[in-house]
């Protein structure tokens, strides 16, 4: 599962590092960002894995999908027309074989 995360969080970090590098921030005060955003992560997963650790299967399935949607939202909204705009055609294939193999790590638990 922290593989699968890992490797679906790192091209919207590459994007948005080299966003941020263009507009001028220093290397170290990124390297400040996303310290910050892995803490608030880390403490985002105890919190939810606190409260959702005796939750009925519905519940955790609504969360789930909700998250899923988020997802969606958030790629169809930002990161394709980028990804379409930079990398061309393949941007579509890449998707999809990234969705395929997150799904692959996943089904293996």
């Amino acid at each position: 599962m922290l593989v699968a995360v890992f490797l679906s969080n790192l091209p919207e970090a590459i994007a948005a590092t080299t966003g941020l590098r263009l507009s001028g921030w220093r290397a170290r005060d990124i390297l400040g960002l996303w310290l910050v955003v892995m803490l608030v992560s880390a403490l985002a997963s105890l919190a939810g894995y606190g409260l959702f650790d005796s939750a009925s299967p519905e519940a955790v399935a609504f969360v789930l999908s909700f998250a899923a949607g988020a997802i969606l939202t958030m790629l169809a909204d930002t990161m394709m027309p980028e990804a379409f705009a930079r990398g061309g055609n393949l941007a579509g294939l890449a998707t999809t074989l990234g969705f395929g193999l997150a799904f692959a790590i996943s089904a293996l638990e």
